[in-house]
């Protein structure tokens, strides 16, 4: 590590130096100024981290305990992507001398797999910027200095391992919990392989599929003590691509979880939220104790294609719904939606009421 820092100190230095002479003469360009600095600070660091896990080789090669079961094979130049770029280091080839099997006892110690090219600061920002934006767009994001292709973006992705839930000892005790559930369409370059899209009649290919979303959660609380945001209170997600049958496994699925994770018997009640649809219905089978809320969304878009058909009086409409829902009984919900079909002209304005 001191080869780095006196390079620093005999290079850097004076870079920074003149980086800040200049803006001085300069001061409006200032971003020539950050990035000079930053590209030497990002440099020096890159050489430290080489340096280092040289030293840490170093220390194997010369090991009395090491020498007693490995003996040294060659030692090559290897890279690692991090976060901040490529690091460039020595690591040693060792066999084993009585199963005859080679490694890199320097992977060993560090933690990394055969093979493996990046850190694991490098892949968290690779998953998050895939999320986020794209393959591509993760594999120039993961690193400052750095690239991967998209392929390995893919290849990370698709190769990700998640541990089984550990079961509490000990079931929680709370008198609500709440689900939520919802579904969207999700792009498809491809179902089993590439090429297999389906067209449809009008040129137009097969390509999405419906990804269910279903989140259990025991109620919100402020972020902070004067937010206004809110979070969930110990929320466990649960998603993928289910239909006919299959919905009833994703429900199996959260049955189990709950039932592990909490005791039923002090549980009141389990508000399910969603949209209503035929495939979260399921969900009550599988609780004696659920209640169905239609959340202010959709229950908000449903209220208006019931009054779509009035117009300018729509508004009004809107409201007086509202205030028996909030405030009066189901009786008088379908009185006026009954004075709407009244004002429905075609079949169509009288299906969406019912």
């Amino acid at each position: 590590m001191n080869n780095s820092i006196q390079q620093f100190s005999e290079t850097g230095i004076p870079n920074l130096e003149k980086l800040v002479e200049n803006f001085m003469k300069n001061p409006e360009d200032i971003a020539t100024f950050i990035n000079g600095s930053k590209d030497e600070f990002i440099n020096f660091l890159l050489n430290f981290l080489g340096e280092t896990f040289t030293e840490c080789d170093q220390m194997l090669r010369a090991s009395p305990k090491r020498r007693l079961k490995w003996e040294i094979v060659r030692r090559d130049t290897k890279s690692l992507i991090t976060s901040v770029g490529e690091v460039f280091f020595e690591k040693t080839l060792f066999k084993d001398k009585e199963t005859l099997n080679s490694k890199y006892l320097l992977d060993r110690i560090m933690g990394i797999e055969s093979h493996e090219r990046m850190t694991e600061d490098a892949e968290a920002g690779l998953f998050l910027e895939a999320v986020q934006t794209s393959y591509r767009r993760a594999g120039l994001g993961c690193s400052i200095k750095a690239s991967v292709s998209k392929q390995t973006v893919k290849n990370k992705i698709h190769g990700l391992e998640f541990p089984p839930v550990p079961v509490p000892a000990k079931k929680k005790e709370v008198e609500y919990l709440y689900i939520d559930g919802d579904e969207d369409h999700v792009a498809l370059q491809f179902r089993d392989k590439k090429g297999d899209l389906v067209a449809a009649k009008n040129g137009s290919k097969y390509n999405s599929a419906l990804a269910k979303l279903v989140y259990v959660y025991e109620g919100v609380e402020p972020e902070a003590p004067k937010s206004k945001r809110y979070r969930l209170i110990n929320p466990y997600y649960f998603s993928g691509v289910y239909s006919g049958k299959d919905n009833e496994k994703l429900w199996d699925e959260v049955y189990r979880y709950i039932d592990t994770h909490y005791d039923l018997s002090k549980v009141k009640k389990i508000y399910l939220n969603s949209d209503g649809g035929p495939w979260i219905t399921v969900a009550a089978k599988r609780f004696g104790n659920i209640i169905k809320v239609l959340d202010r969304y959709h229950l908000n878009q449903y209220l208006f294609k019931m009054t779509r058909h009035l117009e300018d009086s729509s508004w009004d409409a809107r409201t007086e719904l509202n205030d028996a829902i909030k405030n009066g009984t189901k009786d008088e919900f379908y009185i006026l939606a009954e004075r709407l079909l009244g004002y429905a002209k075609t079949d169509r304005e009288r299906g969406r009421i019912e």
